[in-house]
């Protein structure tokens, strides 16, 4: 280096003795953490190792992968890896590097990790800087302990810098191999990342055991612009997710974001490809949506928007996001997404009757939606006839609970369906938020979730066969059909509005009192946002089933 510095006149930074021994401590931790790898990797090989060994194959790990991903075990023996180090590895220096643990009380210090299967933990460099322990069940040293353990953080390692595989996944990226895994995957743990190195995405990276930081992200983005975050399917991973999203916010620069892909419920990446193969985590990779998408529905679906007030929370909520964004460009471009999705919402959106929880109304059926004993409510009292009216909206929510793709297709449409009933209109809500946070559930999905939530008896009533009336409810109905009978029922659920302002211009004749002219005007207003919606939607339906 000095012989090339002064061939190009250059002068080569001299180290002080402090840096120059800080330089050698490090070395010598790392050689002690390399020396405790490979201990660990032929103490998994020995005939002592069979049980952990067992376990891996049980995990659907074989040799060639345990081999690559230098996997090991620590036994039982307190003293195993103090015993087989070499003696020029101070005792001090090994519990500095997360190796030994010296007892609270005092007393002779003891292996950090026993009973364990241990996956090494790397640096850029692929070099040993740590290690990840699971337990393998609760019997033994570790009954009671935490099924994972990482090493505590040392001079080489900090849990909330490290990304577990980040530099095989540097390497794969680099690869023109790397073919569809062509931007990084973050899941949750060692063994979805070996899963899906496994079935052939090989960047998938992982936290060690704790949310995503900006040390994190920043990791993440030297390895590509936009990486994929891909979490459990459950309350915790959903989440981690939004933990990540409003984190991720203030770091965002023209070209570097992220995208978030959702996986069904109770699933994981491990489970996933080793239930139904690569296709089918490909297909979730292929659904991931960008984080201004994702930011928009997670607000959309929080709280409802049936007020002006309300509507205005939202459009704050939304610019408070974007203000939180340093970049000046993209947080001008994220002020420009959120107001046009607000117009759009204001335009194909009847806003002013959407999402609306238990308000007055007047004419057919209003009676009705004050019972309280009312039978969406699962209450005893036998029900008078639906009206038409309610038949259609009922029938409309009926449609996204046996096709949910409807809901990915029309969110906007569907939050602005006016449901003068409480819990038609607390159902829409939850299928809403369940879109933003598990997308792509299918019917049996979706109907599993919501009797979770306690939706069973609205459930049976808006599924039983006396909503069969046509061929698109069927479950078994193709998607174009589907498509083509929800733009039908939701054009007769609009059309009702015009007959309703027709009468009202008649009474408003008839009487013209200030309560006749109110209601009138109400009506007009939404007359007019209702024709807009519905020239759009039939517009839109129309050019999907153009031939050309």
């Amino acid at each position: 280096i000095e012989r090339l510095a002064a061939e190009a006149g250059l002068a080569v930074p001299q180290q002080t003795p402090q840096e120059r021994e800080r330089a050698q401590r490090q070395k010598t931790l790392l050689e002690a953490l390399a020396a405790a790898a490979e201990f660990y990797e032929k103490r998994l090989w020995s005939p002592a190792g069979a049980r952990a060994r067992d376990y891996l194959a049980a995990r659907g790990l074989d040799e060639e992968t345990i081999r690559r991903f230098r996997l090991g075990w620590a036994s039982d023996d307190r003293q195993a890896l103090r015993r087989a180090l070499p003696g020029d590895f101070p005792e001090a220096l090994l519990i500095e590097g997360g190796l030994l643990r010296r007892p609270e009380g005092g007393g002779e210090p003891y292996d950090y990790f026993r009973g364990r299967v241990l996956f090494p933990i790397g640096d850029r460099a692929g070099r040993v800087i740590a290690f990840g322990g699971r337990t393998m069940g609760v019997s033994g040293p570790n009954e009671g302990q935490p099924k994972y353990l990482n090493s505590p953080d040392t001079p080489l390692f900090e849990k909330g810098r490290v990304l577990y595989a980040w530099a095989t996944a540097r390497a794969n990226l680099a690869r023109s191999e790397a073919g569809e895994a062509a931007s990084v995957i973050v899941v949750e743990g060692y063994m979805d990342v070996i899963a899906l190195h496994r079935a052939g995405f090989g960047t998938a990276v992982a936290p060690l055991g704790t949310a995503l930081t900006e040390a994190h992200l920043g990791e993440l983005w030297r390895l590509s612009p936009e990486p994929v975050l891909c979490f459990d399917g459950d309350m915790a991973g959903q989440r981690a997710m939004l933990r990540a999203l409003h984190r991720a916010l203030p770091l965002l620069q023209p070209g570097r974001s992220l995208r978030f892909a959702m996986l069904p419920s109770g699933e994981d990446p491990d489970s996933l490809v080793r239930d139904r193969g690569k296709p089918a985590f490909a297909e979730i990779l292929a659904a991931a949506r960008p984080l201004s998408e994702m930011l928009w529905q997670s607000e959309l679906a929080a709280r409802p928007i049936d007020t002006p007030e309300r509507r205005a929370d939202l459009e704050r909520r939304l610019m408070a996001d974007a203000a939180l964004i340093a970049d000046r460009t993209v947080q001008a471009e994220y002020r420009r997404f959120f107001r046009e999705r607000l117009f759009a919402l204001g335009r194909s959106a009847a806003a002013r009757g959407a999402w609306s929880k238990g308000r007055t109304i007047s004419g057919p059926g209003a009676a009705r939606a004050a019972i309280p004993g009312s039978p969406l409510a699962g209450e005893a009292p036998p029900p008078p006839p639906r009206s038409p009216a309610l038949l259609r909206r009922e029938i409309l929510m009926r449609m996204l609970l046996q096709h949910p793709f409807l809901v990915n297709e029309a969110t906007e449409e569907i939050a602005s369906i006016d449901l003068p009933e409480p819990e038609l209109d607390r159902l829409r809500r939850e299928i809403l938020q369940v879109e933003v946070l598990q997308p792509g559930l299918d019917a049996s999905g979706l109907r599993q979730h919501l009797e979770r939530c306690g939706f069973g008896s609205i459930l049976d009533g808006l599924l039983s066969p006396s909503l069969d009336h046509a061929g698109f409810l069927s479950s078994e109905g193709d998607d174009d059909a589907v498509r083509q009978g929800w733009l039908h029922v939701l054009r007769m659920t609009r059309e009702e509005l015009r007959s309703e302002r027709a009468s009202a211009a008649e009474a408003l004749a008839r009487d013209p009192s200030d309560a006749t002219w109110e209601r009138f005007l109400a009506l007009h207003g939404r007359q007019t946002e209702e024709d807009v919606a519905t020239a759009e939607l039939l517009a839109g339906g129309a050019k999907e089933q153009d031939p050309r």
